[in-house]
């Protein structure tokens, strides 16, 4: 009898165990329950979006965003218990980024996004991890100092990004006839402005600054001064997915708010990096500290 009862017992805990394992697993959602049942995570990165997601010379993704999205993995694994969480890394574009988070090809795209209205219609982001000025970077012998002067010129720009339509809307409001041209990353549309195609490459100014730092003769640019727009970057992740998108929250919120996010930063943006041990000189702005100082995910 105590026999058939322990029996009861044990099928009853065990059943009670079941079903405690299958609500669990049905309270994770979106990327959370994709990466706990398939094992693995995707991580989107770009081949040459110096210092945030670029190649090393062994071709191995590195920079600044690279870095800020581990911390994300970490926190993945520990919060689902996943150690030997699969990292799968997956190249992208500025044109196909969207698309391949959108379809479920990657779970997150760690690069240089620019968080905006437009695409929160589309997608979801962290908090802000940099802040930058739209401008253009010319050949210091074109003489040329201000965007006014792009007047009649052709310029190059990277396709899909934010400066296509910001560059639209100064030739419409200043009555400007410019002509664009387009890389498909923003090696190429720098290397069209070094070879004379275009007078200007017009981008991020922290990108405009990596591309030149990682030329033949970095003396030979220089960035104008004038900008068409102040923008946040950010990681990009799946929209209408709440538990990942805290899970990202607090990830980088905690790297923030504890000052790691200093030794990040400076590790990048103010001393020599791969591959040619380069130094940006890009200090911290006034914009970027207010950023770290309250995290947000305020798009533009």
């Amino acid at each position: 009898m105590k026999s058939t009862t322990l029996l009861k017992t044990l099928i009853g805990v065990a059943m009670m165990s079941m079903a405690m394992t299958a609500v669990q697993a049905q309270a994770l959602t979106g990327t959370l329950k994709k990466i706990k049942e398939t094992g693995e995570i995707t991580i989107g990165y770009r081949e040459s979006s110096i210092p945030f997601s670029f190649l090393d010379d062994k071709q191995q993704p590195i920079g600044y965003a690279m870095d800020l999205c581990m911390k994300i993995v970490d926190t993945v694994k520990t919060d689902l218990k996943l150690p030997a969480l699969k990292v799968k890394l997956q190249p992208v574009t500025s044109s196909n980024r969207i698309p391949l988070l959108r379809n479920d090809t990657i779970d997150l795209e760690c690069g240089s996004t620019t968080n905006s209205i437009v695409r929160q219609e589309q997608v979801a982001f962290g908090p802000t991890y940099f802040v930058i000025n739209v401008t253009a970077a010319v050949k210091k012998s074109s003489n040329i100092n201000t965007i006014a002067q792009l007047d009649g010129k052709t310029v190059s720009t990277t396709s899909g990004t934010t400066s296509v339509p910001l560059l639209k809307a100064y030739k419409k409001a200043g009555n400007a006839q410019v002509k664009e041209i387009y890389g498909k990353d923003h090696a190429e549309a720098f290397l069209l402005m070094a070879d004379d195609r275009a007078a200007a490459f017009v981008m991020d100014d922290i990108l405009l600054a990596g591309q030149i730092a990682n030329a033949k003769r970095p003396a030979d640019y220089k960035i104008l001064p004038e900008s068409l727009r102040q923008e946040p970057y950010s990681m990009m992740l799946r929209k209408d997915d709440p538990q990942f998108k805290a899970l990202v929250d607090k990830s980088i919120t905690a790297v923030m708010q504890s000052g790691e996010i200093d030794k990040i930063y400076a590790k990048w943006f103010t001393t020599p990096i791969p591959p040619k041990g380069l130094n940006l000189n890009f200090p911290m702005t006034p914009a970027i500290k207010e950023a770290f100082k309250h995290p947000n995910d305020k798009g533009i």
